[in-house]
């Protein structure tokens, strides 16, 4: 006489390998369909094409806008640094006690 437990875990290996094979078909059967769509339409190539097209003629004002922020950024640099060197270099008024509020 078999074991009566090695017979169910037969009987449940055998229902997982079933159900295995069943999917995958299902699944196969779901690729295939997927991949027999038809290609982009011609309106959809077109207007990806002009979606390239402006995108390459926003690329270079991009860029130009990039080295003019950091010509700012240099600028602004140069001013702060010309600032500092000039509030160093002034003697100021020795500071008188008391308030120096305005009212």
């Amino acid at each position: 006489m078999v074991n009566p437990r090695i017979f169910e875990q037969l009987l449940v290996f055998t229902g997982l390998m079933t159900a295995l094979g069943c999917g995958t078909g299902v699944i196969i059967t779901i690729v295939k369909r997927w991949g027999s769509r038809a290609l982009p339409t011609t309106d959809v190539s077109r207007r990806l094409a002009e979606i390239a097209d402006r995108l390459s003629r926003l690329e270079p004002a991009i860029d130009s806008m990039s080295v003019e922020v950091e010509r700012i950024s240099e600028a602004q640099r140069f001013t702060a640094k010309i600032l500092a060197d000039r509030s160093s270099s002034i003697e100021r008024p020795p500071k008188l006690s008391g308030s120096t509020t305005p009212h």
